[in-house]
Order: structure tokens, then C-alpha cells, then sequence
């Protein structure tokens, strides 16, 4: 199996979040890749599927993703049914955390329990 098949599911990620001047390359076994996430956490959805396939320290595969946007953690529109502690929880792994966010949007928020459909919210870096 090439390197390329090994990691296609990391390439299908990459084409799903518009990972931007996004290069791949095959030397000696290595799969090399390179582009631009729009934000930090797309970065880490990448390296955690790399990790998943090639385990904590993969040798076949070199990857240099950079960061668009670092002023933020990421941008989150929201989906119907979503709470602050719910979106935290996906982003942080604590839903605690969700007056992070809260205060982050206090320009658009008013209360961390109303939160409405569509909404762009800006999550932190923590």
C-alpha cells in the first residue's frame, strides 16, 4: 500500500475543509503534504486523523499545515439544538467552559442560554 492510500482519508479532510494552497507529494515512501487551514482547530482535526492512521509518531508521512487565522481558535456557526456547553465540550473537551465563549461573543450575546441558528461565534484560543 503507498503512503498516498494509507493516509487518503486525511487527503479527503484536507479537500473537506478547503485546505488552501494545499500540495502532495510522495518521495521514497513519505507522503508529504502541505496547505493552510483556515484555523487552528482544522489544523488539529488534520493531526488527529494523521495520528489515528499513522499513530503518535508516523515516519511515512510529513505534513507542514499552517494557520490562516490565528487570532482565533476557530469559527463555529450554529446548528439548531446547540448549547455554549455543547459547542465547548466540541472544541475544549469541557463543556465548563462555554463562559469562554460566552465572553468572546458578549458583543452579539447576551445571555450564554439564548444562543440562535446561524449565529457565527468566535471560539477562542485558550
Amino acid at each position: 500500500m503507498t503512503a498516498k492510500a494509507k493516509y487518503q482519508d486525511v487527503l479527503d479532510l484536507g479537500e473537506a475543509l478547503n485546505i488552501k494552497n494545499g500540495d502532495v507529494s510522495e518521495e521514497n515512501g513519505v507522503l508529504k503534504v502541505k496547505g493552510m487551514a483556515k484555523t487552528q482547530y482544522e489544523k488539529n482535526l488534520l493531526w488527529d486523523k494523521i495520528k489515528a492512521i499513522g499513530g503518535e509518531n508516523p515516519t511515512d508521512i510529513m505534513a507542514n499545515i499552517t494557520v490562516e487565522d490565528t487570532s482565533v481558535f476557530h469559527r463555529h456557526t450554529v446548528k439548531s439544538g446547540e448549547t455554549l456547553g455543547k459547542i465547548a465540550k466540541q472544541y475544549y473537551g469541557d463543556a465548563s467552559k462555554y463562559q469562554t465563549i460566552f465572553k468572546a461573543n458578549s458583543d452579539i450575546l447576551k445571555n450564554p442560554d439564548l444562543i440562535h441558528p446561524d449565529q457565527e461565534l468566535i471560539i477562542p484560543n485558550l
